[in-house]
């Protein structure tokens, strides 16, 4: 809980703000998108593309010595899915629209110091006629020890 009256922690705040900026991309337009994973089985087809975002590692340090800021890094991975005739262009927009989305504010908000696209992996079409793209977005933030 922070001191400062967000009521939710900037984690918490990052990954909300994540799924907000995705969910009003237009190109393309993701048709489903969540914090929880999902069988992709479960989706009509008019479900996608569709996404789903994990909190995942997070590396912690002191900005300077004995100070009770501190500084956060964390990755996010979107795992996003495509479904049709054209994978690899498909996942190719998604990638690129994801990226696109999350660029447009760097801070998510103002709740991060910077947001960059660190890894992105493809299933190279082992779920034909389903693609899948795993897209790993690094955020740093500071904070005040004991107010995460």
């Amino acid at each position: 809980h922070q001191a400062d009256g967000l009521g939710m922690s900037k984690r918490e705040d990052i990954a909300a703000n994540i799924v907000t900026v995705l969910d009003a991309m237009s190109t393309p337009e993701l048709k489903k998108i969540t914090r929880d994973p999902f069988q992709t089985d479960e989706l009509s087809d008019q479900q996608y593309p569709a996404a789903w975002i994990a909190s995942s590692e997070e590396v912690r340090a002191d900005t300077t010595m004995g100070s009770t800021t501190r500084e956060g890094t964390i990755d996010y991975v979107i795992v996003g899915y495509v479904k049709g005739s054209s994978i690899d262009t498909s996942r190719n927009e998604l990638i690129e629209g994801i990226e696109e989305a999350l660029d447009s504010d760097r801070t998510r908000g103002g709740y991060a110091l910077n947001t960059e696209t660190v890894l992105i992996e493809s299933d190279e079409g082992v779920l034909f006629p389903i693609g899948a793209v795993r897209i790993t977005v690094r955020v740093t933030y500071d904070f005040t020890q004991g107010a995460t």
